[in-house]
């Protein structure tokens, strides 16, 4: 038996995104439909048996019509060709209160063929081509579904404690559910401790549930297909069962800038599991990163320098072509940049964030009150500025010029104002 396990979706995800004109669709929602797709041609090109997504289908709890209409079409796309498709409810999905629905409850509602949805805890029973697989889902779960009115009792920290108690008793109730006739599975949307954080972490709202690695491992699954980490990550490398993140399909920013990502194909004999990486070609993040030279030169060397030239043979060495691309500046003290032509040599990239400039300054000596008085100059303020930042003097020509102008308007309004 085979399957296809992914999680974190978030369709609807648009930053860094433009208005498709083809289309109308934001250009970014458009990569994370073409994640998906490539994982729907995979599944019926290797005619897998299965696809469970393990939460976070959507990037809200109320997604646009739109985007679940693309949704529908692709898990439609599956069910077609004989794939059973398992959706679970993540955080993300989760609605504000219980008894309201979240966006994948309708296929449920509408008893859609081939759709189960993981709305509760509990173990389903999905028969497959090549024969039954029990799935164990625990859904993201509202603190106060686990703990009832017991939870208007307690404090914070209590009830983080017994939440924590309570889902763990849940994963118990869940193995001792599965019967030993058919291989078994549990699909959870939750954080496991030792897990690596990225994106997610500045999604969440207060601090996680932290399930243990050895209470989510139970011999009785042959495998547990996590989701809400986006990070693709095996908790229990060479264990059994495997404890798998299958990571998001797309990057949501640059926090996920060296990730990879894809889905996991799991084959299953008897009751043990063994699964694969399928790396999908998701959009590129490229930082770019340049400290000018010449930080501790004289005057007349960084006359000479050319930060621009710099930024430029940087961004020459890079493939950004189609990536989302930023690009820092670091120095000591403010640098000249030419960022029209800096722009012309990024217009490859899908993206470009505009040029982000760093001045880490080296930490200034205490300051005399002789040199506090002669600042109240504001001509002899810009002199002291260009002697310690080591301005060029081409630099320093041009804005001494713009300065004394200024200050000689100034001395002309004040006349006018108060007769003198």
């Amino acid at each position: 038996m085979r399957f296809l396990h992914t999680a974190d979706l978030h369709l609807g995800v648009e930053n860094y995104g433009r208005t498709d004109p083809a289309t109308g669709l934001n250009s970014r929602f458009l990569d994370f439909l073409a994640r998906l797709d490539e994982l729907v041609a995979y599944a019926i090109a290797q005619r897998v048996d299965l696809v469970i997504s393990a939460g976070d289908a959507f990037r809200s709890r109320e997604p646009s019509p739109t985007h679940q209409r693309e949704f529908a079409r692709r898990v439609r796309a599956l069910t077609t060709a004989g794939i059973p498709v398992v959706l679970l409810v993540g955080n993300h999905d989760l609605a504000s209160l219980p008894s309201k629905a979240t966006a994948v409850d309708v296929y449920a509602a509408l008893e859609v063929p081939g759709v189960t949805v993981g709305r509760s805890p509990g173990v389903i029973r999905v028969e497959t081509r090549s024969g039954p697989l029990q799935v164990a889902c625990l859904p993201a779960l509202h603190r106060w579904s686990l703990l009832g009115e017991e939870a208007r009792r307690l404090g914070a920290d209590e009830v983080r404690a017994q939440s924590q108690k309570a889902l763990c008793a849940l994963i118990g109730q869940l193995a001792a559910e599965v019967s030993a006739d058919a291989p078994a599975v549990l699909t959870a949307h939750l954080t496991v401790e030792g897990a690596t954080l990225g994106t997610e972490a500045n999604l969440m709202a207060g601090p996680e549930l932290l399930v243990p690695l050895e209470r989510i491992a139970n011999p009785a699954f042959a495998y547990v297909a996590l989701g809400h980490m986006h990070k693709h990550q095996d908790l229990n490398p060479g264990g059994r069962p495997p404890v798998v993140y299958s990571g998001s399909l797309d990057r949501v920013d640059f926090s996920e800038e060296h990730e990879a990502k894809g889905f996991v194909s799991v084959e299953i004999e008897g009751h043990a599991a063994r699964y694969g990486f399928v790396e999908v070609q998701a959009r590129r993040f490229v930082t770019i990163e340049v400290q000018p030279s010449g930080e501790d030169s004289s005057a007349e060397a960084l006359a000479k320098a050319d930060p621009t030239a710099e930024v430029l043979e940087a961004i020459g060495r890079r493939d950004i072509a189609g990536a989302v691309v930023r690009t820092r500046v670091i120095s000591e003290r403010e640098v000249m940049l030419d960022e029209a032509q800096i722009r012309r040599a990024l217009q490859p990239a899908f993206w470009a964030l505009p040029i982000a400039r760093e001045v880490r300054r080296r930490q200034a000596a205490v300051r005399s009150p002789e040199l506090t008085e002669r600042l109240t100059d504001p001509l002899a303020a810009l002199e002291e500025y260009f002697k310690v930042t080591q301005a060029p003097q081409a630099h320093a020509k041009e804005l001494r010029g713009y300065a004394q102008r200024l200050v000689e308007e100034m001395r002309r309004e004040e006349a006018l104002t108060y007769g003198e």
